[in-house]
């Protein structure tokens, strides 16, 4: 068993068939259908493992992954586990809808380093605007969830946010580099691939993202009351799924699509902080989901089984 049930309390004498539910969600979401052996013994124990630990306060989950890896999906099938099964209201928060403007990444790009126009590494996101969701939702406020388009490279307008209102159970807050903490100086010195070698000699960049990882970020991933942390066989394999998702975006006409030279840019940039989430992260995080080749979780170590 992957994750057999007997790793968590069990909420539910019976639980009951749940394979309707989640194709009828995948394909609504547009997302590949699991097995339903990875169902059974990935997806509800997971859902279960989750909701045992809402008690009497709203529970912030971080779920921390490489680009390609699976985070949105398995955020939107575990929401609908956790409503589904055990009645909970649960609200998703990406990292990625906390982007800055291209204009306020610019401003920072001419201001510290140019690559700091590229969406992605700490410092250019709104850590404050994650904060303020985040806490909003502790406490049971109205709340507008902001959203990013990718496709224009924008925030949406506020307008088109969606509001959530009242209680809420469980909040899934997903990103590539959710619940990381910052290297030491001396990790920072050599360069880890050709992007840092011929784009940031002088580790100025390196060293600005690293400051802002250690500010305000920890402010905002001490909201997290769980961590967990999905880790693919190798960094060739990120290479890999970020290719295939763009390839998914070309079958399907969607705009601002990738060629492979320029996908292998981009994942450069977080290339460093994610092989160090790799070595640091597993030893603190709440539970370590190991995906195989196929994307699908092989094994789950669970800190407090």
């Amino acid at each position: 068993m992957l994750w057999p049930l007997s790793s968590v309390r069990s909420l539910h004498a019976e639980v009951p068939d749940v394979r309707p539910q989640v194709e009828a969600w995948c394909d609504v979401e547009g997302i590949a259908r699991p097995s339903d052996a990875l169902i059974a013994d990935f997806y509800v124990p997971m859902a279960q493992w989750i909701a045992e630990h809402v008690v009497d306060r709203t529970v912030v989950v971080g779920l921390s992954g490489a680009q390609g890896t699976g985070k949105s999906a398995l955020a939107r099938l575990t929401k609908g586990l956790l409503e589904q099964l055990f009645g909970l209201r649960v609200a998703i928060l990406s990292l990625d809808d906390l982007y800055l403007s291209k204009a306020a990444r610019g401003h920072r790009a001419e201001t510290y380093h140019p690559l700091l126009v590229t969406r992605g590494v700490p410092g250019t996101h709104d850590v404050e605007l994650g904060l303020h969701v985040l806490r909003s939702l502790r406490a049971g406020e109205s709340v507008a969830l902001p959203r990013f388009d990718k496709a224009t490279d924008e925030p949406f307008p506020k307008f088109k946010w969606p509001i959530w209102n009242g209680p809420c159970d469980v909040v899934l807050f997903e990103g590539w580099c959710v619940g990381a903490r910052p290297q030491r100086g001396d990790e920072l010195e050599a360069p880890v691939n050709g992007l840092e070698r011929l784009e940031d000699s002088t580790g100025d960049w390196r060293w600005y993202v690293n400051r802002q990882l250690a500010g305000a970020y920890q402010k905002l991933f001490a909201e997290l009351d769980l961590l967990i942390l999905l880790r693919p066989p190798d960094f060739d394999r990120v290479y890999a799924w970020r290719e295939k998702q763009e390839a998914r975006l070309r079958a399907a006409g969607g705009p601002a699509v990738m060629t492979p030279t320029a996908v292998r840019r981009f994942v450069m940039h977080f290339e460093r902080l994610t092989r160090f989430i790799w070595e640091e992260m597993p030893g603190r995080a709440d539970a370590v989901i190991y995906l195989g080749d196929d994307h699908a979780p092989v094994e789950v170590d669970l800190s407090d089984a």
